[in-house]
Parts: C-alpha cells; sequence; structure tokens
C-alpha cells in the first residue's frame, strides 16, 4: 500500500481546507485510514480514522472536535479529511496512514503517507 498525501497550503484563519489522501494497492480498501497531524516541535498526533465500512472515530482533543470531518471513496482509494473554521494552531503536518484496525493508536498503522504541510495565518 503507498499512500499520497494532498491539498495542504497556506489558508487563512476561518478558511476551511480539503485534505486528500491517495492510496494505491488492491488491498487499499481493506484497511482502516487515518489522519494524523505534527505540529512544529510537536509530536505526531491522532485527528480521524475511519473503518473500512465508514465508521469514524475522532480526536477527543477540544481543538478538534466539531470542525474535522473524515470520509473515504472506495472507488478512488480515496480517504478526505475536512478541516472547517481553520485556526493558527491547526498549522502542521498532515500525515495519513492505513492500519488494520479502527484505532487512534499510531503504533497499530503500518504504511504512512508523506504529509501535507497546512499552514495558518492569523
Amino acid at each position: 500500500v503507498q499512500l499520497q498525501a494532498s491539498g495542504g497550503g497556506l489558508v487563512q484563519a476561518g478558511d476551511s481546507l480539503n485534505l486528500s489522501c491517495d492510496g494505491s494497492g488492491r488491498t487499499f480498501v481493506s484497511y482502516t485510514m487515518g489522519w494524523f497531524r505534527q505540529a512544529p516541535g510537536e509530536e505526531r498526533v491522532f485527528v480521524a480514522a475511519i473503518s473500512r465500512s465508514g465508521s469514524t472515530i475522532y480526536s477527543s482533543l477540544d481543538s478538534v472536535k466539531g470542525r474535522f470531518t473524515i470520509s473515504r471513496d472506495g472507488a478512488k482509494s480515496t480517504v478526505y479529511l475536512r478541516i472547517n473554521s481553520l485556526k493558527p494552531e491547526d498549522t502542521a503536518v498532515y500525515y495519513c496512514a492505513a492500519g488494520p484496525v479502527l484505532t487512534a493508536r499510531m503504533e497499530t498503522y503500518r504504511y504512512w503517507g508523506q504529509g501535507t504541510l497546512v499552514t495558518v495565518s492569523s
């Protein structure tokens, strides 16, 4: 499985953004897909994940709740992350990953994309 994240860039606070993660490989649709982010100088943290059946889980962090939506298009082998009402603290490299189970535990994800940088200006 190979993953390619895209859609990042420089945006204004309050804007919305759609990140995409394109997967290749015949087994892509069988994996849970997750999004993680790593802010400058901080550890990588879980944002959201979606199972192959469409079940979703989100980070319990107040900074994430209600503004992030994960979805997937099996026909296109693509997973999306929509971020609404962007804040400067959303500035981070966003990574997509594939794993066998629906979980926030980063160590369970086996395959990782290269990340896409989102910079939010105030």
